[in-house]
């Protein structure tokens, strides 16, 4: 039905539809009633459905959204796969671990205005640019930090610091406040959306 819009004849429509049925792997799946499949295998149809006359620009709003991990993983290879064969994908999504996997540049958008535009590596590297370690949001941690001279930024029920000196700063924490969580990650492109928009939840 679909490829009927774009004047694809019933004959490239078959072999269209059974070459996308086995890229996103739903061949076993021909025969079955669409609201029985699980929601994974919507979104991988929804994307069949979408390239089914070839198009060299694919558009996509958030493509796994509410998606299990499982699922979306699958969406990502497909989507990753697709852009090594040439097509150019343009897709919006909250999910700031899938722009940095899938994204060779992106834009990050505030209230309908451009706020930076790079590779996902070069914003992270610009923004953030080191380790960071995350600890319990408690009086006595801040105390310790601000007497040190150690910047640090406070996050609902955690403390981050931005440090070249991870490891050193932990250790502290540590040897200070026995029984005190303390993670040490890179930085990412998570951390660089909320410096540059702010913490706060908007309605």
């Amino acid at each position: 039905m679909y490829a009927r819009f774009f004047d694809i004849s019933s004959q490239d429509a078959a072999f269209r539809a059974q070459e996308l049925l086995e890229f996103f792997e739903l061949e076993t799946k021909r025969d079955t009633i669409i609201e029985k499949l699980s929601g994974g295998m919507k979104r991988r149809l929804l994307l069949a459905r979408a390239l089914i006359n070839r198009p060299e620009l694919l558009i996509l709003d958030e493509p796994t959204i509410g998606l299990d991990p499982q699922a979306r993983h699958h969406i990502w290879e497909k989507l990753i796969k697709l852009r090594a064969d040439g097509h150019t994908i343009v897709l919006t999504t909250h999910y700031l671990d899938e722009a940095a996997r899938l994204c060779d540049r992106l834009v990050i958008m505030d209230v309908g205005s451009i706020l930076v535009e790079g590779s996902p590596d070069f914003l992270v590297s610009h923004y953030i640019g080191m380790d960071i370690v995350e600890t319990e949001n408690i009086p006595e941690v801040a105390l310790i930090l601000e007497k040190a001279g150690i910047p640090y930024e406070k996050g609902g029920e955690m403390i981050q610091v931005r440090t070249t000196d991870p490891g050193k700063i932990a250790d502290a924490l540590r040897d200070t406040f026995q029984s005190i969580r303390v993670i040490i990650r890179p930085g990412s492109l998570e951390d660089v959306f909320l410096l540059l928009t702010g913490r706060r939840i908007r309605d």
